[in-house]
């Protein structure tokens, strides 16, 4: 097995020539395997460990073994101490998901802080064939029935040829010490079930099963090669920047096929699932206004549209201005400003509003529009939803999410804001001091 790891990191050049390498080493079998094998191969490494205080007792079991292991081998070790459930329950995710989050930014910063090229894992095949199933169970589509790549960024796995019965003969034949999780022997979590249950009754059809499957999975990567180059270029083609996100012309999108697998492609980087996408592709026909959320991104069929947006924190619901020398901190850009009338007309931007401050009752409230809203339109006689004049202007629906309404202290609307301004405070021949407001 020496030689072939040693074979494998040179053909695959998984390790930079001569520099250090910081192993991921939780004590357990696989990753006290790979740190022999990187020792033997006399590869200058460092160890680092995430303590993520599961377990109580064997979590600090497991720390010290490490740190014992590293003296042993005369590495550094750097350690990371872990509140995975706190982190979880404020996050929204469960453990396994939060203690991967946890474990890889550590590995980030550790590589950042010391100036090392790449961290190595210890997941080797059975690892992967797992991650199939998860995946395949879980329904990511092509890209996650590649099980687990050689290659992430810096993150390098270079026991991926190797078979959970050759690293366990390995630690027999060189006698090696580790700790035992007592997790892993339990169906506690769906990859323990594949593992403990799942793959066994799988094996006992088929006693070449982990090869074939090896052998799937490598060709499942070179098809996903394929696949995603099919993918990048309707991407490229559909995917039309905005100035806030992308729209996809739906008559183009139709004549797409499979519809349902180039429209989940394109939408899948913005964190929509299949179910999603589904729905989503039903919605073609609907009349526009239809929304679709992803936990990062939302989606509005609008018109011949499809419209695809990041979606925003409101911080506030209103803003009140109460004077002009101190404004506060505003969601959009307004720029104020103020100075004497002699009665010259002036053609206004579609960006700019002018008022008589002396009509102005403050202070001034800056919020977002609702339904029901309505106003005095300038230049125009009686008064009007801001729902209709949106609809005539053709605002798309996330531009009518991030409209905002320009108040005065009676509620009255001054401003639906670079749109239209009203008929309250307006500029007349009397007025002698203007407010002019820039969007």
């Amino acid at each position: 097995m020496q030689h072939r790891f040693e074979q494998f990191i040179r053909n695959e050049h998984l390790f930079p020539e001569g520099e250090q390498v910081l192993l991921a080493v939780s004590g357990g079998r696989d990753s006290v395997a790979l740190a022999n094998l990187v020792y033997t191969a006399r590869i200058p490494f460092a160890i680092a460990h995430c303590n993520f205080h599961l377990r109580p007792g064997d979590c600090d079991r497991d720390e010290t073994f490490v740190r014992s292991l590293a003296d042993t081998y005369g590495v550094p070790c750097y350690v990371a101490q872990f509140d995975t459930n706190e982190y979880a329950a404020a996050n929204h995710q469960s453990i396994e998901e939060a203690a991967r989050n946890l474990r890889y930014r550590f590995f980030e910063q550790t590589l950042d802080s010391h100036n090392l090229a790449v961290v190595a894992t210890a997941h080797h095949r059975d690892d992967a064939i797992e991650t199939f199933f998860i995946n395949l169970l879980r329904g990511t589509g092509i890209a996650g029935l590649q099980g687990i790549p050689l290659r992430n960024n810096r993150i390098v796995r270079p026991l991926l040829p190797f078979g959970r019965d050759e690293i366990n003969a390995y630690i027999s034949q060189h006698n090696l010490s580790y700790v035992e999780d007592t997790t892993n022997n339990q169906p506690l979590y769906l990859r323990n079930r594949i593992r403990l249950q799942l793959i066994p009754l799988l094996q006992s059809l088929s006693p070449s099963f982990f090869s074939t499957m090896q052998s799937n999975i490598n060709h499942l990567g070179d098809a996903y090669q394929i696949y995603q180059s099919a993918i990048r270029e309707v991407s490229q083609r559909l995917l039309v920047p905005a100035s806030d996100g992308y729209t996809i012309d739906i008559s183009q999108l139709r004549q797409l096929s499979p519809l349902s697998t180039f429209l989940f492609e394109l939408v899948r980087p913005f964190g929509f699932t299949p179910l999603m996408a589904e729905e989503i592709l039903s919605s073609l026909d609907a009349q526009s206004g239809k929304q679709f959320f992803s936990s990062t991104h939302k989606i509005v069929k609008d018109r011949k549209r499809l419209i695809i947006t990041p979606l925003t924190i409101q911080q506030s619901d209103s803003y009140i201005i109460s004077r002009l020398d101190e404004i506060p901190e505003l969601p959009i850009s307004l720029g104020f400003s103020v100075f004497s009338y002699d009665g010259t007309p002036v053609r206004l931007a579609p960006h700019q509003a002018w008022f008589d401050l002396d009509q102005l009752q403050f202070p001034l409230t800056l919020r977002h529009w609702n339904s029901g809203d309505r106003f005095k339109p300038f230049g125009m006689k009686g008064s009007r939803l801001v729902s209709d004049l949106l609809n005539d202007l053709k605002i798309s629906r996330p531009q009518k999410d991030r409209t905002w309404i320009l108040n005065d202290a009676d509620e009255n609307i001054l401003w639906v804001v670079g749109l239209r301004a009203s008929s309250v405070a307006v500029v007349t021949g009397s007025t002698q001091r203007i407010l002019q407001i820039s969007c």
